[in-house]
């Protein structure tokens, strides 16, 4: 099976390793990896802040980017959450209707596409720790990926998987709200990293890099050392190379 990975700005930019490791959970299931090296931002950003026609050029050229791929695959419930909404973007565009209609159905979240398409549920995985997991808007919202991380998560041994209460709300990132309401945005960072903390968990597990950030961000500012990791981590932890 061919997959294409799509980075996602975040991981290109500031969690390479996220993108290493979504590479090597890929290439373990048995998937030949390649990387279009056009690709870009989704577009989200300017689509989220109402400038449609801005945020057509980014479609555009990860259409065209992607448009050879069999399977797209990111670490990102909210970056293909946005792509999923390319079709309605193009909605009676002649040029680009379909293709976005195309890359929309054949594009997955990591965790999705494991469990989903890939039918794996028991990823082998050393990782051992009190683990919270922060359920991100996008990815439930919009892409409506809920329950795959938590499978995954809880068939691995090591993982004692705390509830985190209140899950569903909002972390206060939300892409450019987080700069435009700032004040209103860390209240709600505030209030999310102490349900984090109730959970006495040691490490707060997402799909989207965005929020783990935003709340990683105000836990460290408040001095708590819960540590912050992508789902993608924890999947493919090993004691052999991540001891050394």
């Amino acid at each position: 099976m061919n997959v294409s990975l799509f980075i996602t700005c975040l991981c290109d930019l500031f969690h390479t390793n996220v993108g290493k490791h979504t590479v090597e959970i890929l290439e373990k299931v048995g998937c030949e990896v390649d990387f279009p090296d056009s690709q870009t931002c989704c577009g989200q950003p300017a689509f989220n802040s109402g400038y449609l026609q801005d945020s057509k050029e980014a479609m555009k050229q990860m259409i065209r980017a992607f448009q050879n791929s069999e399977y797209v695959v990111a670490p990102s419930g909210s970056c293909v959450g946005m792509l999923k909404e390319y079709p309605k973007a193009f909605k009676d565009d002649p040029r680009w209707e379909k293709p976005a209609k195309a890359l929309a159905e054949k594009s997955y979240e990591l965790t999705q596409f494991l469990v989903d398409v890939l039918g794996i549920e028991n990823f082998k995985s050393s990782f051992q720790g009190k683990v919270t997991y922060h359920p991100s808007c996008h990815m439930t919202r919009l892409l409506g990926v809920k329950e795959a991380p938590i499978t995954l998560l809880k068939n691995i041994p090591g993982v004692d998987l705390i509830a985190l209460p209140m899950k569903e709300d909002c972390c206060g990132f939300g892409g450019t709200f987080s700069i435009k309401n700032a004040a209103i945005s860390s209240e709600m960072a505030k209030e999310k990293s102490h349900h984090v903390s109730e959970t006495k968990a040691e490490y707060l597990v997402g799909g989207d890099m965005a929020c783990l950030m935003n709340i990683g961000g105000k836990m460290t500012r408040e001095g708590k050392n819960i540590k912050v990791v992508h789902i993608a981590e924890i999947l493919n932890y090993s004691d052999e190379v991540d001891n050394k």
